[in-house]
């Protein structure tokens, strides 16, 4: 005879042959992917389920494509027309030189009657005068190569016209208070026009566009675009 009632697993204390071991519950049914699962059946606190999200926390939002790129900018109205001024007064520059030299018996006259220098003949002075039109060929081409330069969107070349164009304006106010004779006034002229284009060439190339276009570029550049 048997001790006592028997389960449904047989007899107390054993299990039947074959059959799942004491105290082992069966887990709780698979649910489909991305549904909840019924009540009374949530896993336990701190676990989630496979493809479903926390809640209060959405997807992480991705980067804009192109993010940290500045916009595309044009070569803006205020470089275009500095550098314009800046070549129109080159130009300027040339034709008063041309003029200048045009009459070069004039100028050793002049300058023969003016000096005390018994070592200055003609001459030394027609040779001198060679020599500053070459110079002044060779600095011509220089300025031609920074004005390229600065139309490129190199800001480099944008200092270095500063420079050399605040220069230009202090030598020729220097120039235009000392006066000259009656027959210089058409290149009086001149000059006064070029170192208003001059001034204005640079003012214009100082403005926030023409600062803001020159950084863009830097980046360009940086960044291995052309």
């Amino acid at each position: 005879m048997t001790s006592g009632q028997g389960g449904p697993y047989g007899e107390q204390g054993q299990p039947d042959q074959g059959g799942p071991p004491q105290g082992w519950n069966p887990p709780p049914p698979q649910q489909p992917y991305g549904q909840q699962p019924p009540y009374g059946q949530q896993p336990p606190y701190g676990q989630q389920p496979y493809g479903q999200q926390y809640p209060g926390y959405g997807p992480a939002p991705s980067a804009p494509a192109g993010h940290g790129a500045p916009p595309p900018m044009e070569r803006p109205t205020t470089v275009r027309a500095g550098i314009g001024a800046l070549v129109a007064s080159l130009l300027l520059g040339l034709i008063s030189s041309i003029v200048s030299f045009s009459d070069v018996d004039t100028i050793i006259d002049q300058t023969l009657e003016t000096s005390t220098d018994p070592a200055l003949t003609e001459d030394v002075i027609r040779s001198g005068i060679v020599i500053g039109a070459v110079i002044g060929l060779i600095i011509v081409g220089v300025q031609v190569l920074f004005l390229w330069f600065a139309w490129k969107g190199h800001n480099w070349a944008r200092i270095v016209l500063w420079v050399l164009g605040g220069i230009t304006v202090l030598f020729g106010l220097v120039g235009l208070a000392a006066g000259g004779t009656a027959t210089t006034g058409f290149l009086t002229s001149l000059g006064l026009f070029q170192l208003l284009l001059t001034a204005a060439g640079l003012v214009l190339l100082a403005l926030k566009p023409s600062n803001d276009w020159y950084r863009f570029r830097r980046w360009q550049r940086a960044n291995g675009q052309p």
